[in-house]
Parts: structure tokens; sequence; C-alpha cells
């Protein structure tokens, strides 16, 4: 019974079998689902209009990380690494860790509403696809390991493992497909208004299904 990870008294010992199996079931379907998954979001306000970078870098502890994080920091852990992720101007540079990348500046325009992070990360095998989606706002995907293209009305892109990010400004109906050999292994950004959701589906656009031969 260690491994459900729940103290069951004997009295009770059936029932709570049946129910942290079937807590387990859920969180294993929930970890094995493709696609990007959150991570954490966080609330800017209104943005200024200077430019804005995102900054990625990873600390042996998550408590290094923590001591780390400034003004719209955010930690996480995920791919086996404790990562900081700041939203900040092109010379912020993090006390201590390692510095990954920067990347930007973020496509943002000039909404004057309130917007959020949010933070995503996706794992998904070659021939996977999303659907015809977009954000209210712009993305960054920095990509770890394998491929990822993204076709968009004005063509494609593709980032492959420790390549050059890509950017995909708002309100832009896209398409992501996974391709080469590997496990695909991205961590996203999507800054988009409070009110909405980080996606929303797309209407009004096919892809010509130009990564298909990617």
């Amino acid at each position: 019974m260690a491994r459900l990870g729940r103290v069951c008294f004997s009295v009770n010992l059936v029932a709570c079998l049946v129910v942290a199996l079937a807590s387990g079931d859920v969180a294993l379907a929930q970890a094995k689902r493709p696609g990007a998954q959150p991570l954490a979001v966080i609330e800017l306000g209104k943005l200024s209009q200077a430019p804005l970078y995102w900054h990625l870098d990873t600390y042996p502890t998550r408590a290094a990380a923590e001591a780390a994080k400034g003004v719209r920091g955010t930690v996480v852990e995920v791919f086996d690494r404790v990562w900081l992720f700041t939203l900040a101007d092109t010379e912020w540079r993090s006390s201590g860790g390692d510095h990954i990348a920067t990347i930007g500046p973020l496509p943002l325009g000039a909404s004057g509403a309130n917007m959020s992070a949010s933070y995503l990360q996706a794992a998904t095998s070659p021939g996977f696809q999303t659907d015809v989606h977009q954000h209210a706002g712009p993305e960054a995907l920095y990509t770890l390991s394998g491929e990822v293209c993204v076709e968009t009305p004005q063509g494609k892109q593709v980032g492959r493992g420790r390549g050059e990010p890509l950017l995909i400004a708002g309100d832009q109906p896209m398409q992501l497909t996974s391709i080469g050999t590997e496990t695909r292994r991205s961590i996203v950004l999507v800054v988009h208004d409070v009110t909405q959701s980080w996606k929303v589906p797309a209407s009004g656009w096919t892809p010509k299904g130009l990564c298909a031969g990617s």
C-alpha cells in the first residue's frame, strides 16, 4: 500500500484501494496525455512598450532557484531540471545558475490589457499533430530535444533541440507537428490577455500540410 501514497485503515481497506488505484490511473493518464501541459501561470498586469525577453536559467536545487527569483520570475521543475523563468529586458541576468537562453523580443503588440504568462511543457512522439488553434498573444517555444514544425498562414518554422527558439505572433492560426525520429521535448511560453485561455480554437484557415515533408 505504500506506493499508493495514502494510509488505509483495515475497515475501509477495499474502498481505499479502489479510490487510490483510480486516482493513480487518472494521474498516469494525465502524465501520458500528449500535447502541451501547464506548468505555471503568473499575472503580469499591463505591459509597457519596452522590449520584453524570456530568460531561461537552471539551478541545482529549487531552493537556489527561489533565492535567485526576482520580479516576474517563476520557478518550475520539468524534464529533470529546476528552471527559473524570468521576463525582463535583454540585459537582465540571474544570480548564479546556468544561463540557457534569452528569447525575444516577444512580439507583444499594443493591447493595453492586463496580461498573463502561461508556461507549459510538451513531450510528443514523431507524427503527433495538434489541432488548429491560436493564442491571444505571442508564443515562444524552446525545444530541448527532437524537432517540431509549426505551420501558420505565413509558412512554416522548424525548431530543433538546442537550436533557435520559435516566436509566433498572437491571434494567428497555427498547427504544430512533431517531426524527426525522437521524442520532442519543448518548454513553451504564451503571453495572453488574463480574460482568455492560453489556447483557443481557430477557424477560417486550413493548413497546407507544409510540415508533412519536413
